[in-house]
Parts: C-alpha cells; structure tokens; sequence
C-alpha cells in the first residue's frame, strides 16, 4: 500500500475523501471501485495524521483543570470533595505535585476521570 509522504498528498487526498463519500454508503458492494478508493484513501488519511497531527494524552493538571470548569468547581470545593486542601489541589493543577493513590482514587471516582490518567500511564 503506498504512503502519503506530505502535506500536499495529505489535503489531495483528503479533498478525495470527501468527493467519494456521498458515493459509498452501507449498501454498496465492497467491491465497487468507489468503496475500494474511498477505504484505501481513508486509511492513508488516518495513518499520516496520526504520525503529524497526534494530540497526546491529556496530564493529569490540564484534566483536573477541565474537569473542574464541566462542573463548576472552584479549587475549595474540589479540596472538600476529595478532603485534601485547597494548597494541595493548587499544587495539582500546577503540575507541581501528584496525588497520593487514597486520593487519586477519590479523583477517578468523584470526577469520572480515567485511573491511566490520573496515574500517568
């Protein structure tokens, strides 16, 4: 299978992509010459943007950080919610310091955030 070697290739082949998508549908036989381009095309399109456009995993700071605006926490709300103080969720959100595992678990469970994150693996 050939590669798309640029950023050229990249918006050629992803303007194909797009001309080829309102050709194929769940009906239409996977030997059509349309449907054959448009899987070929795509995975091409997928591989090089996971090799240039990657957005990496989120750290546990940008994510408490998040979380806390979805819910409206301020740093002394979240502090009584996991029973840390509010020096401590400073401290979490700046990067400069990592949770216990008591309360990282209480983390992942309170806020719904993913234990690989909070851990950082």
């Amino acid at each position: 299978m050939a590669k798309i070697e640029n950023r050229e290739q990249y918006e050629w082949a992803v303007r194909r992509v797009e001309e080829l998508l309102p050709l194929v549908d769940d009906n239409t036989p996977a030997d059509d010459p349309h449907c054959i381009e448009l899987e070929l095309l795509s995975n091409m399109v997928a591989d090089y943007s996971d090799e240039h456009f990657a957005i990496g995993t989120p750290t546990l700071a940008e994510t408490l950080r998040l979380r806390m605006q979805e819910m409206g926490l301020t740093q002394l709300s979240l502090s009584k919610m996991l029973g840390v103080s509010p020096s401590r969720i400073s401290e979490y959100i700046s990067g400069k310091s990592e949770p216990t595992l008591k309360t990282g678990r209480e983390i992942s469970r309170k806020l719904g955030i993913d234990a690989s994150i909070v851990l950082g693996v």
